[in-house]
């Protein structure tokens, strides 16, 4: 049995196989068309594909991560000057709870808890105005 075989150039050539290897090679041949038809269809997102080069490289260098390890310290610290109530209050906040819902859990006024975040911000918009962030 002769398969045609096509290079990258554009080229073919003939081999001659045995029989069973022959009937393997086309059998794969009609497998991967099938498979090539069946995914033209399909969208995929493109940040699910994996790309080779540098212009499809990840953002994160090591200076990103350096700047961002500075970052993540700056907040840990400015987060280390609220008392252990504001913190818990902008965890709530950060959980998606609102101003009411954190009082009536806490079981305070409303405005107690917006007073509190209210001296959060002070504090934070201080805090990084002073190290120039």
């Amino acid at each position: 049995m002769k398969i045609k075989y096509e290079f990258a150039d554009g080229t073919v050539s003939e081999v001659e196989v045995e029989e069973s290897i022959g009937a393997v090679i086309i059998e794969d041949r009609r497998l991967e068309d099938n498979l090539s038809r069946k995914e033209r269809y399909h969208c995929y997102s493109l940040d699910a594909a994996q790309f080779e080069g540098a212009e499809y490289a990840g953002g994160e260098t090591p200076e990103s991560l350096l700047i961002s390890d500075e970052y993540s310290g700056e907040l840990q610290e400015a987060l280390g000057s609220l008392t252990e109530i504001q913190r818990e209050r902008v965890r709530r906040l950060a959980d998606g709870l609102s101003i009411n819902e954190i009082a009536r859990r806490e079981g305070v006024a409303p405005n107690a808890v917006m007073k509190s975040v209210k001296g959060v911000r002070e504090k934070l918009k201080h805090f990084f105005a002073s190290k120039g962030v």
